[in-house]
């Protein structure tokens, strides 16, 4: 197994964030999603990567990216994972990021669809999508968690209500099963927490520890995202 962290240089933007919202780097074959795609297929090569295990997760504006990733390279990914994202260009500029982020306006449901549909040459085999989302986050607000839903239960053939509802160590789960029932898409909503990545640190599955954007609610989101996409004992459930 192998780990790639991209990161982001304070050149390219004042705050370290990626530049998920600028057409320049949102899409195919330009700009920050293709830097990471070229990343990720060195790390591939070097380390003799099964090609149809690549996954790609990401907080916040690594979450918005996450969402550029999953649209504009969906033959790369088996899945991935959109923690206090935004929906796959839902913004332009960035006084239309800093709208979407606090939950105002955005592309209609079909626009949605389709801005993934025209990202890439992809017709089947889309990724699985994974959504974590703070019912108290004051930076992106819990709308784009259900926009992000919606943007892709089409592609997946998904469209409508869940699938089934779930309690979860506690907190609700949400999924969508295509037509052989496999879980194609998963939404978490942790109403008490903010912005960040929720984790348990504690008991005999704890993972990580407490700290800045990582936040202790009970619920390990590495732990039941790595359990969706089959890479622990507990396969995709």
């Amino acid at each position: 197994m192998a780990l790639l962290f991209p990161g982001q240089r304070r050149s390219n933007n004042a705050v370290s964030s990626f530049n998920w919202f600028k057409p320049g780097d949102s899409h195919r074959g330009h700009g920050e999603p293709l830097s990471i795609r070229q990343m990720i297929s060195r790390v591939s090569d070097q380390h003799a990567i099964d090609p149809s295990r690549i996954f790609i997760t990401g907080l916040s504006s690594g979450g918005a990216m996450t969402s550029v990733m999953l649209a504009t390279y969906p033959e790369v990914f088996a899945g991935g994972a959109i923690i206090a994202g935004l929906p796959y260009r839902s913004a332009n500029t960035l006084m239309q990021a800093l709208f979407r982020m606090k939950g105002h306006g955005g592309p209609s449901d079909r626009k949605l669809d389709a801005l993934v549909r025209e990202a890439s040459n992809a017709t089947d085999d889309w990724p699985t999508i994974s959504v974590w989302h703070g019912g108290s986050d004051t930076t992106v607000d819990r709308s784009n968690a259900g926009s992000i839903v919606r943007q892709w239960q089409k592609i997946h053939g998904v469209a409508g209500p869940p699938t089934r509802e779930e309690i979860v160590d506690g907190f609700p789960r949400r999924v969508w099963c295509n037509e052989i029932g496999r879980v194609v898409i998963e939404e978490y909503i942790i109403e008490s927490m903010g912005h960040g990545t929720p984790i348990q640190a504690g008991g005999t599955k704890g993972l990580g520890e407490e700290g800045k954007y990582m936040l202790e609610v009970g619920i390990s989101s590495t732990r039941h995202i790595a359990e969706f996409w089959g890479l622990t004992s507990a396969r995709g459930r």
